[in-house]
C-alpha cells in the first residue's frame, strides 16, 4: 500500500513539474527575470553534431583531446528537466542547505544558505559593476547524498574518455552571471533551462582577464576590442545541448537567462 502511494505521489509531482514547464513556455518557471535576459548570443564557431552522425571513435579521434564540440540529442533528459522545474526543486529541496561560492577565478569564500533562500533572495541578475568576489554563485558544491534522487534521473553524455569516471556539478544562476576564465580537467556541460554562452581558449593561449572581474564585464569591456587573433572559440548552448571541453582548456561562461545546468567532470 505504501509503495503504491509512493508511486502515486511521484507521478503527481512529475506531471505537476511537466505542467509547470508547459505553462511557462518550457522554462520550468525560472524566467521571472526574463526582462533582464541578455539578447546577444554571439557567433558560434564550435562544431555541432547530432547523435546520428558522430560515433564514439570519431569523438575520441577528433575532439576528446584536441578541441571542444557540441552534442545534440545524444540523451533524453526530459524527465530530469521536469524534476528541475522551480516548483519541483523548491518542494523537494527548499529547506535543505546549499553552499554558494564567490564567482571569481580564485574563489575562496563559501556561504551556506537554505535553497529556498537562495532562490527567493539571491538568484538575481548580475550588475555590471559587481565584482566576482561579491557575487554568490550556486554551482559545484553539491552534496551527492542529498541530491542523489535528482542525479539518478540524469542521463550523462555516453561518450566517456578511457580510464575516467564522471562527477556531477549542478547549478542555478541568474541572467548576466557566470564564472570567469579558469581551467581544469575535461568535462561536459548541459543546459537544462535557459541559455549559456561559452568562451574557450586552448591551453597554450591564456586569455587576458582580471580574476575578480565578472564574465559580464569582460564581455562588455574587453571582448569587443579583441583583435581577430585573440578572439575566443565560442557558442551559446540551449536546453538539450551538451558542450564538451578537453583537459586544461581555458573557459568562461555567461548565463543569458536564469539558467539551470549540470556538468559532468571526467577524472
Amino acid at each position: 500500500m505504501e509503495y503504491k502511494l509512493g508511486i502515486q505521489v511521484f507521478l503527481l509531482l512529475f506531471w505537476r513539474s511537466a505542467l509547470d514547464a508547459l505553462l511557462s513556455g518550457n522554462d520550468g518557471g525560472w524566467s521571472s527575470n526574463s526582462e533582464y535576459s541578455l539578447t546577444d548570443e554571439g557567433p558560434c564557431n564550435i562544431d555541432i553534431w547530432d547523435k546520428a552522425s558522430l560515433s564514439h571513435r570519431q569523438f575520441i579521434q577528433q575532439y576528446a583531446y584536441s578541441k571542444p564540440v557540441i552534442l545534440k540529442g545524444f540523451s533524453d533528459n526530459t524527465k530530469f528537466q521536469f524534476l528541475c522545474s522551480k516548483s519541483s526543486l523548491l518542494q523537494e529541496y527548499g529547506e535543505r542547505m546549499v553552499r554558494l561560492s564567490t564567482a571569481n577565478t580564485y574563489s575562496y569564500r563559501k556561504v551556506d544558505v537554505r535553497f529556498e533562500e537562495f532562490v527567493d533572495l539571491l538568484l538575481r541578475p548580475q550588475s555590471l559593476d559587481t565584482l566576482g568576489s561579491d557575487t554568490l554563485y550556486f554551482f559545484g558544491d553539491n552534496n551527492f547524498t542529498e541530491w542523489r534522487a535528482l542525479f539518478e534521473n540524469y542521463k550523462a553524455p555516453r561518450y566517456m574518455l578511457p580510464h575516467t569516471t564522471g562527477a556531477y556539478s549542478f547549478g542555478i544562476a541568474g541572467p548576466g552571471t557566470g564564472v570567469p576564465f579558469h581551467w581544469h580537467g575535461p568535462g561536459y556541460s548541459e543546459v537544462i533551462y535557459g541559455r549559456k554562452r561559452w568562451f574557450l581558449y586552448p591551453p597554450e593561449k591564456a586569455p587576458h582577464f582580471h580574476p575578480n572581474y565578472t564574465t559580464l564585464s569582460w564581455v562588455k569591456e574587453t571582448y569587443p576590442y579583441l583583435p581577430e587573433e585573440e578572439k575566443p572559440i565560442e557558442c551559446t548552448i540551449r536546453p538539450g545541448e551538451v558542450l564538451y571541453f578537453p583537459d586544461r582548456w581555458w573557459h568562461a561562461t555567461l548565463n543569458l537567462d536564469t539558467s539551470v545546468f549540470i556538468s559532468t567532470f571526467l577524472g
